[in-house]
């Protein structure tokens, strides 16, 4: 296998994230990582909150790629005044993270890096309603159309049509061309990089598949994307009616479902899976991942986080 370069983007500095990457770091599985891991971040409140956590790592800044050394932390330093080790989320940390972000880009649009895994931010704070999550942010700082997120598991992955928008919006953007544009490129991802032709189930948007409304986006939108996919030889079926989909027996068959909205599949997925999955964005010039989980500011300090997710996304990159 050959050694590829994965950034992590450290994110909101007052969240949960440096604790869940220093369970890693302390791990057996990072003594057997085959991938070259570099942070890009602050590196003295990397350390602030590595002692504070009682962690205890070497931890070497590095002013470029070439300089990365293997028995050590490596990052690559992003300035950022503190005065707290861990404090409240503001808008304060909005600049330090886009730089961050500028760098970590800038790097794999260089080819200089393979994969980002990027740490949460908050949508209030850094994001500040102009994108409706990290997915779009990135999206748009690479001039990516369309993008698709992708909440995966190997043995069950979803897809929400519609991401981080009100519910009385939803409607609006059940579309057959998006409906298409998700499949397609969750196909594709399968194929390319997992080496393998999914099965993939579609959910109706109204309760059963059904309305007394004159407009059905059944009968409209999604019946007519799920004929034209299957025309182009994709393995894909339904629609499906969400609330008995994620029965064991159904979910058995499919590698993917792709729902209309954000809750309709992300909430059976945590609860089947817990934080045993990644979200993966699709539709980038590179692979991006973000562990399924938010700034969770208010266990910030604390030690107490669950860091399966990043677990998974570095078990993941290792597979590939």
């Amino acid at each position: 296998m050959s050694t590829n370069k994965i950034l992590i983007i450290l994110g909101e500095p007052n969240s949960t994230f440096s604790e869940v990457l220093f369970k890693y770091f302390r791990s057996k599985f990072f003594k057997h990582n085959k991938n070259k891991i570099i942070l890009i971040g602050n590196k003295k409140l990397f350390q602030k909150q590595m002692i504070k956590l009682k962690y205890n790592f070497k931890i070497k800044e590095i002013s470029s790629l070439k300089k990365y050394t293997a028995k050590e932390i490596n990052i690559l330093n992003v300035d950022y005044k503190f005065k707290k080790t861990f404090s409240e989320i503001t808008s304060y940390s909005k600049k330090y993270i886009e730089k961050c972000f500028e760098l970590g880009l800038k790097l794999v649009e260089e080819k200089k890096a393979q994969f980002i895994i990027n740490g949460p931010v908050s949508k209030k704070h850094f994001l500040n309603k102009k994108f409706p999550g990290i997915t779009e942010y990135v999206a748009n700082k690479t001039n990516s159309k369309e993008p698709v997120m992708l909440i995966y598991n190997n043995n069950l992955s979803v897809s929400p049509l519609t991401t981080h928008i009100p519910i009385k919006n939803v409607y609006k953007y059940v579309k057959k061309r998006r409906i298409i544009n998700n499949a397609l490129k969750i196909n594709k991802f399968y194929k390319s990089i997992l080496n393998k032709n999914p099965q993939i189930a579609v959910l109706g948007l109204n309760p059963h598949c059904e309305t007394i409304s004159k407009i059905s986006e059944e009968k409209n939108e999604i019946v007519p994307a799920i004929k034209y996919l299957i025309k182009k030889r994709i393995k894909i079926s339904g629609p499906f009616s969400a609330d008995t989909f994620f029965l064991e027996k159904n979910i058995k068959k499919y590698d993917v479902v792709i729902g209309m909205y954000h809750d309709q599949v992300l909430t059976p997925a945590k609860t089947l899976f817990k934080f045993e999955a990644i979200n993966i964005t699709l539709g980038l010039p590179f692979l991006k991942i973000t562990p399924d989980h938010g700034p969770n500011y208010q266990m910030a300090g604390k030690n107490k986080s669950d860091p399966s997710s990043i677990f998974y996304a570095f078990n993941f990159l290792n597979k590939l």
